[in-house]
């Protein structure tokens, strides 16, 4: 059995871009986004209950193989943020689609990507498909939130 076209998990995080990410001009410095991704991805993996502990009791790492990020607008010091996490596609990978937005206006800030794949903590080989684990996980969570 697995996971069926119901809808994927989605967390959303928001945060206060703090005064040491930014430059002079009070701009946060754009690597600092892969930290506000990955804080949005981590709730997200809490919420299907298989975060990178759970992971790696289940015997893999899962390793960020591809990222992608587009500026719209900037984050700006003292901001609320809110990055939304929505998990696109979990057969062969975990593919996260993320939007970060003015937690006030909604305005959209970013859009972002990252792919990551089951790596076997025993042999460090990359599985072609989804771990059994992960994949008890998400259909848990679907019948828990459909």
């Amino acid at each position: 059995m697995t996971p069926d076209d119901r809808p994927l998990p989605r967390s959303e995080t928001e945060l206060v871009i703090p005064f040491h990410d930014v430059d002079m001009m009070q701009v946060a410095w754009h690597g600092h986004y892969v930290r506000y991704l990955e804080i949005a991805r981590c709730e997200l993996l809490d919420a299907i209950d298989y975060n990178y502990p759970q992971m790696q009791a289940s015997g893999f790492a899962w390793p960020v193989i591809d990222l992608r990020l587009r500026y719209a607008g900037p984050a700006l010091f003292a901001q609320r943020i809110a990055i939304e996490a929505r998990l696109s596609e979990w057969e062969h990978r975990l593919k996260i689609d993320y939007t970060i937005r003015d937690a006030e206006t909604r305005k959209r800030l970013t859009r972002a990507w990252s792919v990551q794949v089951a790596v076997g903590l025993d042999d460090h080989e990359m599985r072609l498909a989804s771990p059994p684990a992960l994949v008890e996980r998400l259909l848990a969570w679907q019948e828990a939130n459909t």
